[in-house]
């Protein structure tokens, strides 16, 4: 009973800085969840859908006012991939929805 006890207690101790340190990463978000980009409203309506090109200015805008870089990855149909850099570091992968302006971390 005591070994029992005893492991319980040093493997709570053992797990309690794995906890702090996730708890830590999510004070850093680069993205904040379902932001927009200021070429569409809050609502997410655009006037008419962005080209890739307005994307990745729009994109470009955001991050640059944070001291980011964009990266366009990918660019098919409604939805624009982009890795966010910081100098040559990934920090942020997003997905950029043309029609809404809608900014999402898929990191």
């Amino acid at each position: 009973m005591r070994h029992i006890v005893f492991l319980m207690i040093m493997t709570g101790l053992l797990l309690t800085p794995l906890v702090n340190a996730y708890a830590d990463h999510k004070k850093k978000h680069v993205t904040p969840y379902g932001d927009f980009c200021s070429k569409c409203t809050k609502y997410g309506i655009c006037k008419t859908p962005l080209s890739h090109d307005e994307a990745k200015q729009a994109m470009s805008e955001y991050y640059h006012k944070k001291g980011f870089i964009v990266e366009v990855e990918i660019k098919k149909g409604r939805f624009v991939r982009a890795k966010i850099k910081d100098r040559n570091k990934v920090v942020d992968v997003i997905i950029f929805d043309r029609h809404t302006g809608r900014l999402r971390s898929i990191y």
